[in-house]
């Protein structure tokens, strides 16, 4: 081998010691590269609670319509004071009216008379086991529950988009917030063991929203 070729070989292995340092260094950006693309990202906060089921016997938390106008419902929401009343609700299953007769009102084949309701409530029907007219009916006296001021400020239009939120959530009957809701935003649920409460505190903090149930447990 003369001269020349020694010196071309040289450079060759040069080259390809070189060629090599360039390909490990691209691996190892590479692979840096794909550990931040494997980063985890904070997950979204998850959507409300499934609808509570009551494992026991409930009752209406008031007076609570029932409305028969082809098969009896329970009114758990709003009643339009007309002549009949206009309402609906959930099946009210195990009814008879006949074991109440002169407790309520009929126009033709309507029937409607006003109740403390006792039964079993498995998110869909409500079945009846006992039921108190209302002219019989002699609530406890209640005791004054104080209204937990919000833990931050909101605007009307941020209490209304919430309340737009929760009118979707599961077992909601309704949802109000903005102007004259006085900071919180107040939810109608059939039934609640806690669950939806807690979440709410924990998504736009405590005391913004408060949730009233229609039915709550019997004792």
């Amino acid at each position: 081998m003369n001269a020349r070729q020694s010196i071309m070989r040289t450079r060759l292995s040069l080259l390809a010691a070189l060629t090599t340092l360039v390909l490990a260094g691209s691996a190892c950006g590479d692979e840096g590269s794909d550990d931040v693309a494997r980063d985890p990202t904070p997950s979204a906060p998850s959507g409300p609670p499934a609808a509570a089921v009551p494992d026991g016997p409930v009752r209406t938390r008031d007076l609570a319509t029932v409305m028969d106008t082809g098969s009896p419902e329970l009114c758990l929401g709003p009643v339009a004071e007309s002549y009949p009343p206009q309402c609906g609700g959930p099946a009210l299953l195990g009814w008879d009216w006949a074991e109440h007769a002169g407790t309520y009102d009929e126009q033709g084949d309507i029937r409607w008379g006003t109740y403390a309701v006792t039964g079993t409530w498995d998110g869909t029907a409500f079945t009846a086991t006992d039921a108190v007219p209302g002219a019989l009916y002699d609530p406890a006296m209640p005791t004054p529950t104080p209204t937990p001021s919000p833990a931050t400020a909101h605007s009307d239009a941020e209490l209304e988009q919430i309340a737009t939120e929760l009118q979707a959530a599961p077992g909601v009957l309704g949802a109000y917030g903005g102007e004259g809701s006085e900071g919180h935003v107040l939810v109608d649920v059939y039934y609640d063991d806690g669950t939806l409460q807690t979440w709410a505190d924990a998504t736009y903090g405590t005391g913004v929203v408060l949730v009233s149930a229609a039915l709550v447990d019997a004792r």
